[in-house]
């Protein structure tokens, strides 16, 4: 009885320090949704700077409402050439009631015109937020926050 209580007990050591080690890990490499500085988008078919190289405009499909909406986003380089270099995550809720209908990360759809697509399901009349995260080479180089009323 004492050799199986002793193993369990390394065992359990073992694991904490790994799932300790894995936790410090995480909080290192990657920053904390606190610590994200979200950028005011401007409104829909204005340009929107991410860097030098590159900047954005969005619209929606029709005016957002109850149901679903979809979300366009083009990007375009300095030549205003239509680009895709962009790997990118979107996020809904309503800022005023946070957490209640996130929608959870989305990544954002190619379609035939390299436009970028995200569905955006509104639940219920209010203040929507719509973070948007443009990622390259793995490395957020972007996060944006769109609002509106429904």
């Amino acid at each position: 009885m004492r050799k199986s209580m002793i193993i369990f007990v390394s065992i359990g050591v073992g694991l904490a320090a790994a799932l300790g080690a894995a936790a410090a890990l995480a909080q290192t490499s990657a920053p904390k949704p606190a610590d994200i500085v979200w950028t005011a988008v401007p409104g829909a078919g204005k340009k929107c700077s991410i860097n030098d190289d590159y900047y954005f405009k969005y619209e929606f499909n029709e005016t957002p409402k109850m149901g679903m909406s979809i979300l366009k986003i083009q990007i375009f380089d300095k030549k205003n050439n239509q680009a895709v270099p962009f790997k990118m995550i979107g996020r809904s809720d309503m800022p005023s009631m946070r957490g209640a209908h996130d929608s959870g990360d989305v990544e954002f759809k190619l379609n035939r015109k390299n436009d970028y697509l995200l569905p955006v399901n509104v639940v219920m009349p209010g203040d929507w937020e719509i973070r948007v995260t443009m990622m390259l080479n793995d490395q957020a180089v972007f996060h944006g926050s769109i609002r509106f009323e429904v």
